[in-house]
């Protein structure tokens, strides 16, 4: 699957994506467990809130780490990722 500027996504159903102080990073919860994610997944995940696109997603990024360089192939890949675990699912 190949993830689009315009594509909007949401946290999967059955999922909860949260900040868990007991392991002091943001996790998602489902069913089977719990994912610890490293901060660059957590900031990318926080922002996948149904509404945002992919592109919006970037920019906001893009405006808040603008020293990083390459960001949007880091952003798109980690989405992709979310999306192969079936972590995130599809709006639109």
């Amino acid at each position: 699957m190949s993830v689009q500027q315009t594509d909007i996504y949401a946290i999967a159903l059955h999922h909860r994506f949260q900040w868990e102080e007991a392991q002091n990073c943001y996790v998602i919860l489902f069913p089977e467990g719990m994912v610890k994610l490293n901060g660059g997944a957590g900031e990318v995940l926080n922002l996948v809130d149904g509404k945002r696109t992919v592109a919006d997603i970037v920019a906001e990024l893009k405006a808040k780490f603008s020293d990083v360089l390459d960001l949007e192939s880091d952003i798109v890949g980690m989405l992709e990722l979310a999306i192969e675990k079936a972590w995130l699912r599809q709006i639109n």
